[in-house]
């Protein structure tokens, strides 16, 4: 707990309140004209923003003072007239300048910053400037000449000398608040209507470097430079681009920094560190629901956000490596606002009671905590903690509903605690009563029937016993005698009236001593618990709360009117429906033991996620990050997964291969019901492990036959699980494997009419240095490999085979960064772009085989069904140079096959595949279509090719064919639908438009269409790349009706061709005949 750094809090008046853990009670502000709309608090000062628009300053008071130094030499040369002097030759420096000589420096141009600072004394010789006394140079250091080294030592060369002034200047005002310097003396160009303060944790250095967010009325955010221990003040505001308008922004106490958009979307800042405290780029996170969010507040691993309706809202999975977090967790409670303190604690100001909450509960390992505890502390002056004003003695406990404990600087109570009621006297003088409480209401409790309890006859007190306790009524003004009133101390026997209770509840008590006026709690606005440090381990006398158990309800509010069982009812309502979405996250460390050299334990971090509800199912998600050997780490939780799952140690035949974005291989075990029509399994309940390689594309068949091509274009395939050489015994044998990859980082440059092409672009343009997205500040050192297993094997490059061409040396031009780029100049390009190239390596090992020598820039496997079982199986390939190639012997125990057929063309191809019925179809690299005829098993390589259209004005380039489907993926993403296709026309009629939004596309043996799309709809935010499933295939509905939208995004590549295991039958069998010999292509097939 920090004393020194109060709670703050505004009212709806803008009044500024201090809480302080010491004192326990509300105080304002000692300037009584001082009135705030923003406060934000760090555990050194803190920051405002007032109704005049001006940004206030409070600094706490500290020991030692805050004071800075102010320096400046002066300068002079030796001449053989009058020795050293003033006079200076021209090419000299000024005779006042800093310490290099660069900037001119006179004493009089040294002024206060602001008022706020005060000269401790004048101008003086710093006689120590070399570390050590010398008096007798009088401070003076000398050389040969300016540039030059200075030493205290005069030589008979030394032909100029200087000398270092000092003087001091300290902060005075501590202790208040203190208008913040405008910028060079002139008003910011629009007014504050947000403030956020962070980053003091950042660095482990003494000397805190603090982080000052702001937003302006039109939307812009600001970044105050210069903040530091010893210059609380900063320096100046600095604009930083924001993608869209921002309504509010919050900084933690290390890197994390959110900001709600006007919008209700929000954006998370990326890149932020001790050495960028700015950070990098932006991150668009999609609001908890649809209403938006209005409100977000951070901390050191927590984000909270309110949205519209005032729901609060938790981010699970938020640390420094992902600050953007996994998804929303939904709290109990409705909030205006929140404000998370220097360990996470929370703080808020309710929705509809306008009162300062409390998070109780929150922990290292419970960071959501418990239940939310209204802060009651009282203002400054008083004893009580009612809303209301009364009279009490400084003694005596108030009386509010029930009566309290002795609350003696507690500020906390909390709803749902047990604490024992003591009694409540029976007051039977009615025009006493509703003299004194005709308006009071009174907090309720879920109290049994005997709400409340006897009094003993023992401890009954009369007026001859005991003076002290008479109850009296308010002195008159007048000061005359005070009249008595009955007061019958009886048991309280029977069920109370609800007017007698309401009217029981609160009211003034008076004894014989001096009167304290309690000021009623104003309606809060704003609070900030920046500096406001809670160690909620700690047993202090103001924090007396009980642990209300695990995951109890959030606000409970009053219902002072309603009868015992009408309370009690909607009491476990609100309960049941805050339990249903509470949640905790516990954090925590684990060893794990490495069995490879070194062995030894190693850390690893945990966190698990539990979502408990009434009533409904309980969801464990467990997090865990690994700082060291991650690859191998992750393959033993890999295989623990799998063990408990039944699954074997290498994918089996009908298995579903995907990649990711990165590279990884990941592949799925297939069930019945994945493809049912009436039950089928959504796409996110799909189980995906990781298989040891890094590819670029893979395909598959039923026979097990893998092939893979890395991005060096070099093809692999997959020996493990009793396929190729490991059929023979060798099982366990696992081959190195390694990919190249290339980095891109794109250099830009707009053209201006002074010095032409610079990097001196406008504050709404793209990073000079960026990614090819533009919004992401990529440099040559900043950028880095994929992960920690990449090294770079190459220097950075210019690449000149962009698409589009370049110049000479590698320049794309355009009229604009959003618009198409070209490899010449022409009048109207005002900005250019070349991309910059640079190649990493990885390397692994695995069951994988290489299959030299011909790069390869895509290929294809027949799939088969179930039941059959080819021969030889057909593999089709394109090679980098876009020639047409057959692969010849390949079967299961032989999966790479023995060599290469050439199959001609009159063009280059980029996409080819083959269908279950040996029907092969291929697309150029100009879009063009063409399809291969009289391909059979006796005849690998067909006899010619035959042109198809293409749908009009596209231009396809990827196509995939099932067993008698076919669909293509053009440039604009579009899925298209062969029509008409039958065994003596396989060329089909005509293209159908199916869907847009799609990347690529995978048509299984079964004409099951799964495809990569770009978009899901309904979450822009997400990355591209997302598996999804089309509904409905049948083979008298070969298109299907709908799409399940699955797994996340980043996936680059899916095959289904494998899969061949159909669902069980609901109905009855189709009238169609069998198709187990079909003729295709004119030849008979029989799988």
């Amino acid at each position: 707990m920090m004393a020194g750094s109060p709670l703050w809090a505004l009212d709806v008046y803008g009044r500024v309140f201090s809480l302080s853990a010491a004192r326990g009670r509300w105080r304002r502000a000692a300037d009584l004209l001082l009135e705030l709309k923003r406060v934000t608090g760090s555990q050194q000062c803190c920051w405002g923003i007032g109704c005049d628009q001006h940004v206030y300053l409070h600094v706490y008071p500290s020991q030692p003072p805050i004071r800075h130094q102010e320096e400046t030499y002066e300068n002079q040369r030796w001449n053989p007239v009058d020795g050293y002097t003033d006079t200076l030759l021209p090419t000299d420096r000024w005779q006042w300048t800093d310490e290099w000589g660069l900037n001119p420096q006179p004493l009089h141009s040294f002024v206060l910053p602001s008022a706020n600072w005060e000269w401790e004394g004048d101008w003086y010789v710093d006689d120590e400037s070399c570390g050590r006394e010398s008096s007798e140079t009088v401070g003076w250091e000398y050389a040969v000449d300016f540039p030059t080294t200075f030493t205290k030592e005069k030589k008979w060369n030394s032909c100029v000398r200087r000398r270092r002034w000092l003087r001091y200047r300290r902060y005075k005002a501590l202790g208040s608040w203190a208008k913040l310097p405008l910028d060079r003396a002139r008003p910011p160009p629009e007014p504050y209507t947000d403030i956020s303060c962070g980053g003091w944790d950042m660095s482990d250095s003494p000397e805190k470097h603090i982080s000052l967010w702001a937003v302006s009325q039109q939307g812009m955010l600001w970044f105050r430079t210069g903040i530091r221990q010893q210059n609380p003040e900063g320096t100046c505001w600095e604009p930083i681009q924001v993608p869209r308008e921002v309504a509010q922004v919050s900084a933690g106490p290390k890197d994390l920094l959110w900001v709600v958009l006007w919008d209700g979307q929000l954006l998370a800042r990326t890149g932020i560190s001790k050495d960028c405290p700015k950070g990098s780029s932006w991150e668009l996170v999609q609001p908890p629901n649809q209403k938006g969010a209005v409100h977000v507040a951070v901390g050191i691993s927590v984000v909270w956000a309110v949205t519209k309706d005032n729901r609060v809202w938790f981010r699970r999975g938020v640390n420094s490596h992902n600050p953007t977090g996994s998804g929303w967790i939904s709290i109990g409670g409705e909030m205006l606002m929140l404000s998370v303190g220097p360990s996470d604690q929370v703080w808020g100001v309710g929705s509809d009671d306008r009162t300062v909450y409390f998070r109780h509960g929150v922990t290292a390992t419970e960071v959501t905590g418990r239940s939310w505890v209204a802060v009651s502390a009282q203002l400054d002056g008083g004893e009580s903690t009612n809303h209301s004003s009364v009279c009490v003695h400084s003694d005596a406990s108030v009386f509010a509903g029930e009566v309290t404990a002795p609350s003696q600087g507690s500020i906390l109570g909390c709803d749902d605690t047990d604490i024992p009621k003591p009694h409540i006297p029976k007051i039977t003088s009615d025009s006493f009563i509703s003299a004194l409480v005709s308006d009071r209401s009174t907090p309720t409790h879920d109290l049994p029937s005997a709400a409340h309890p006897s009094v003993p006859e023992e401890n009954q007190v009369t007026s001859q016993e005991s003076d002290s306790s008479i109850l009296i009524p308010s002195s008159p003004s007048d000061g005359s005698e005070t009249p008595w009133s009955n007061v019958d101390l009886k048991e309280m026997k029977g069920s109370v009236p609800s007017s007698a209770r309401s009217s029981v509840a609160t009211y003034p008590i008076e004894l014989l001593q001096n009167t304290v006026v309690q000021e009623e709690l104003p309606p809060w606005a704003w609070v900030t618990g920046g500096g406001f440090d809670i160690d909620s381990s700690s047993h202090l006398d103001w924090f007396n709360i009980s642990d209300p158990g695990p995951l109890s309800p959030s606000i409970t509010p009053a219902l002072s009117t309603l009868d015992t069982d009408t309370q009690t009812e909607r009491a476990q309502q609100e309960r049941d429906a805050s339990i249903e979405k509470s949640v905790r996250v516990t954090r925590g460390c684990m060893c794990w033991w490495r069995d490879w050299p070194p062995h030894q334990w190693q850390d690893v971090d945990v966190m698990l996620e539990q979502v408990t509800g009434a009533g409904a199912q309980t969801g464990d998600i467990l997090y865990l990050y690994y700082t060291h050997d991650q690859e191998k780490k992750l393959s033993l939780l890999n295989e623990s997964c799998c063990a408990s799952r039944g699954l074997g140690k290498h994918p089996s035949k009908h298995a579903l291969w995907a990649v990711t974005c990165k590279g990884d291989v990941l592949v799925h075990e297939p069930s019945p019901s994945l493809e049912a029509p009436a039950k089928y399994l959504p796409c996110d309940h799909m189980f995906w492990r990781q298989v040891p390689a890094h590819l670029l594309c893979v395909e598959s068949n039923s026979q097990g036959v893998v092939w893979g091509i890395a991005h060096d274009h070099n093809a692999w395939v997959y020996t493990g699980g009793g396929r190729g050489p490991s059929a023979q015994g060798n099982e366990n044998i696992s081959q190195a494997i390694s990919d190249v990859r290339s980095v891109y980082i794109y250099e830009n440059q707009r053209w201006n009419p002074m010095t032409g092409y610079t990097d001196k672009g406008l504050p709404t343009d793209r990073y000079m240095w960026s990614d090819a997205s533009g919004l992401r500040e990529c440099t040559k050192d900043n950028t880095s490999p994929p992960s920690p297993q990449w090294t770079w094997v190459s220097d950075w490059a210019v690449d000149y085979g962009v698409p589009g061409g370049t110049d000479k040396d590698g320049w794309q031009y355009a009229a604009d960064f959003h618009v198409t780029f070209h490899g010449y100049k022409t009048m109207k390009d005002f900005v250019r772009c070349r991309r910059w190239d640079r190649k990493c390596k990885i390397s692994l090992t695995g069951p994988w085989q290489k299959v030299p020598p011909i790069a390869l820039t895509d290929v294809t496997v027949l799939p088969c069904l179930a039941q059959c079982s080819p021969e030889q199986v057909p593999v089709w390939a394109i090679s980098e140079k876009g020639d047409v190639l057959c692969r010849l012997g390949v079967t299961a125990n032989n999966p790479a096959g023995n060599s290469w057929l050439h199959v001609g063309t009159d063009q280059p191809f980029k996409s080819i595949c083959i269908g279950g019925g040996h029907q092969v179809w291929a697309i150029a690299r100009d879009g063009a279509v063409f399809y291969r005829g009289s391909v059979s098993a006796h005849n690998p390589a067909g006899e010619c090719w035959y042109h198809i259209p293409s749908p009009p004005k596209q231009t396809l380039k990827q196509v995939s064919v099932g067993r008698t489907s076919v669909y293509a993926v053009d440039e604009n993403s579009n899925l298209w639908y062969r029509q008409g296709l039958t065994p003596s026309y396989p060329q089909g009629s005509a293209w159908e438009l199916i869907s847009s939004n799609v990347c690529k596309v995978s048509v299984g043996p079964l004409d099951q269409v799964w495809i990569i799309a770009d978009k899901v709809p309904g979450y822009p935010s997400e990355s591209s790349g997302t598996v999804c499933h089309r509904l409905g295939v049948k083979p008298m509905q070969p298109k299907g009706l709908s799409w399940d939208f699955g797994i996340g995004g980043g996936w680059e590549h899916l095959s289904v061709r494998g899969n061949s295991i159909e669902a069980q039958r609901v109905g009855p069998r189709s009238p169609m005949p069998s198709r187990t010999q079909s003729q295709v292509n004119g030849n008979v097939v029989g799988c």
